[in-house]
C-alpha cells in the first residue's frame, strides 16, 4: 500500500500556526499572514545562484573524500623559518587553534614539528620492524602484524614542542601556541612490550630511535616507559600519517613533543641518561632532572577571541579556549576580562581527560570598552597556571592575554 506523501506547503502553513500558539480554526488573519510568510521563505530558498556542481561520486571521493570548499582553515609555518626552504627542508608548522572545534585536532590539521629539518621517510610497513634490545633478558623484533596482535589501548592525549610559549612578538595564536595538537592515539602500551623482553635489574632509562636521516632519539626514564607510553601505529581512527610518524611512533603523555620519537624503528634499554641528538638543548644532563623536570603544563589560552581577530561590536559572546596539563587531568579554568582583577570559572564542553586538551567555554556580555581577556589552568595536583612574571623555567606555560580594542579589534596584551 502506498504512503501519501505529506504536502510542503501545507505542512509549513500548519508549522507557522502553531508557532504563533494558535489554532488552524481561530486564526485565518494569522494563517494568512503566516502563509505568506511561508511562500517568502520557500521563493527565497529556491533562488540558489548558480554555481559549480562538484561530482561527489567520483572514485577518488567516493574511497576517501574531503572537505568543503567553503571550509579554508589551513596550517602556517611558523617560528619564523619558511617551509619548505630553499634546500626543500620543512619544519615547524602550526595547527589554526583559533578554528578548531572541539578538543580533538583533525589528523590533516596537527602540527608537524622535525628534528632539525629532517625528511619525511617512507616506509613500507610491510618491511618495517622494531627491536627491542639492550638490558633485556630477550632481545625481541617486531613486524608491524605482531605488534597489532598484542592488547591495545586507545587514549586521547595532546603534543606540544617546547617553542610554544607566549611573547609580546607573537601576536597570533598560531605563532604562540600553533605548535600544540590533541588526538586520539591507537596502540600498544610500551610496558607490554618491555614485560614480553624481559627488562633486567639495572636498566632504568630507555633511548628511543626512528629511522628519518638524522637518527632522531631521545632517552626516557624507565618509570615512564612503563606507566603510559605508547607505541602508536593508528590515530584519530586510521593508522598514523607519514608526517605524524607512519607507521610507528610513541606517545609520551604529558611530556614535551620532541620526545615523541617518530618513525620508530627500535628501543634500547640502558643504564644511564643518554644525551641524544634530540635531548641536546632540552634536557638537564642530571638524570634526576632530566625529562621529568620538562613535564608540560598546566596551561591554557584562549583560542577565540584571539590575536588578529575582530569582534563585529558589543553583545553577547562564547569566549573559547583549551586547557591541558602534563600533569594529569584539567580539573579547574578561570577566566578575567579585566586583565586578572577578577576570575570567574569556565565550563568544560566535555568531559576532561588525562594529558589532553579540554576545551572551555565562558559566557561574556562585551560592553564596547576596551578589555583585557585571560585563562588561566588548575589540574588534578593544584598546580596553577602562572603568569609570565610568575614563571620559574622550564617549558612556558604562562599565561596568554588577550587585548580587546574599544573598535573590536584583538591583539596579544603583552605587545
Amino acid at each position: 500500500m502506498g504512503v501519501k506523501r505529506p504536502n510542503r506547503r501545507d505542512f509549513l502553513k500548519r508549522g507557522a500556526a502553531l508557532a504563533g500558539g494558535v489554532t488552524l480554526g481561530a486564526a485565518e488573519p494569522v494563517i494568512r499572514k503566516a502563509t505568506a510568510s511561508a511562500q517568502s521563505i520557500e521563493e527565497q530558498s529556491q533562488e540558489v545562484p548558480s554555481q559549480e556542481v562538484q561530482d561527489w561520486s567520483s572514485d577518488e571521493l567516493v574511497a576517501y573524500g574531503e572537505r568543503s570548499q567553503h571550509v579554508t582553515s589551513v596550517r602556517e609555518p611558523v617560528n619564523g623559518r619558511p617551509s619548505p626552504d630553499d634546500f626543500d627542508l620543512v619544519f615547524h608548522i602550526g595547527t589554526p587553534l583559533e578554528e578548531q572545534v572541539g578538543a580533538i585536532t583533525p589528523s590533516s590539521l596537527f602540527y608537524f614539528g622535525t628534528t632539525r629539518g629532517s625528511i619525511v621517510p617512507t616506509i613500507d610497513p610491510a618491511k618495517h620492524r622494531l627491536m627491542i634490545h639492550g638490558l633485556v633478558d630477550r632481545e625481541l623484533i617486531f613486524t608491524m602484524d605482531e605488534l597489532k596482535r598484542f592488547p591495545s589501548v586507545t587514549r586521547l592525549h595532546f603534543i606540544e614542542c617546547a617553542g610554544n610559549g607566549s611573547s609580546p612578538r607573537r601576536g597570533r595564536l598560531i605563532e604562540s601556541h600553533g605548535m600544540t595538537s590533541c588526538a586520539e592515539w591507537t596502540g600498544v602500551l610500551l610496558s607490554t612490550l618491555l614485560e614480553e623482553a624481559g627488562v633486567q635489574a639495572d636498566g632504568t632509562w630507555i633511548v628511543a630511535e626512528g629511522v628519518e636521516n638524522v637518527r632522531g632519539a631521545s632517552s626516557l626514564p624507565m618509570a615512564k616507559a612503563m606507566d603510559d607510553i605508547i607505541v602508536a601505529y593508528a590515530m584519530n581512527g586510521e593508522p598514523l600519517r607519514p608526517q605524524q610518524g607512519f607507521p610507528l611512533r610513541i606517545v609520551v603523555p604529558g611530556f614535551e613533543g620532541i620526545l615523541h620519537v617518530k618513525w620508530l624503528s627500535r628501543i634500547k634499554v640502558v643504564d644511564r641518561f643518554y644525551m641524544t641528538y634530540n635531548d641536546y638543548g632540552h634536557l638537564r644532563q642530571d638524570p634526576d632532572q632530566a625529562a621529568l623536570s620538562y613535564q608540560v603544563g598546566p596551561k591554557s589560552v584562549i583560542t577565540w577571541p584571539s590575536g588578529g581577530l575582530d569582534l563585529p561590536g558589543a553583545g553577547f559572546y562564547e569566549v573559547r579556549g583549551l586547557a591541558w596539563s602534563g600533569g594529569g587531568v584539567v580539573s579547574r579554568v578561570e577566566v578575567s576580562t579585566d586583565g586578572g582583577e577578577n576570575w570567574m570559572d569556565a565550563d568544560f564542553r566535555g568531559t576532561p581527560q588525562r594529558m589532553a586538551h579540554t576545551a572551555f567555554s565562558f559566557n561574556w556580555t562585551w560592553d564596547g570598552s576596551e578589555a583585557m581577556l585571560m585563562s588561566r589552568c588548575t589540574d588534578e595536583l593544584g598546580q596553577v597556571q602562572p603568569t609570565r612574571a610568575q614563571r620559574k623555567g622550564g617549558l612556558d606555560n604562562s599565561i596568554q592575554p588577550w587585548r580587546v580594542q574599544s573598535n573590536g579589534s584583538v591583539t596579544n596584551g603583552l605587545a
